[in-house]
């Protein structure tokens, strides 16, 4: 795979992780395109999720990409950090 078609994946993999995060967290009032792809995704710097969006949040990424998450260990919690960090992190397990 050449880094640009990597790279496009990851584009659309982050866009598909905006419209999840909409969908399933039923965030009313934001758009998936108002989501920047290298906000912080909790705390209040950021989008402002808290622990049960992240639950919810990946039961929809294994859902939607078939990708199992088997604990919440500190690794799999940095890969939550940002939507860029979480589809370099769903890109990476459907290619493995």
């Amino acid at each position: 795979m050449t880094s640009s078609h990597a790279d496009a994946e990851e584009a659309d993999i982050e866009a598909e992780i905006k419209r999840l995060i909409v969908e399933a967290l039923q965030l009313e009032d934001v758009n998936p395109g108002e989501i920047g792809s290298e906000e912080p995704l909790f705390g209040d710097d950021g989008l402002g999720l808290d622990s049960i969006d992240a639950l919810e949040l990946g039961v929809a990424i294994r859902k939607t990409f078939g990708i199992k998450i088997e604990s919440v260990t500190e690794e799999i919690k940095a890969h939550f950090f940002s939507v860029r960090t979480l589809a370099a992190f769903v890109a990476a397990r459907r290619e493995g």
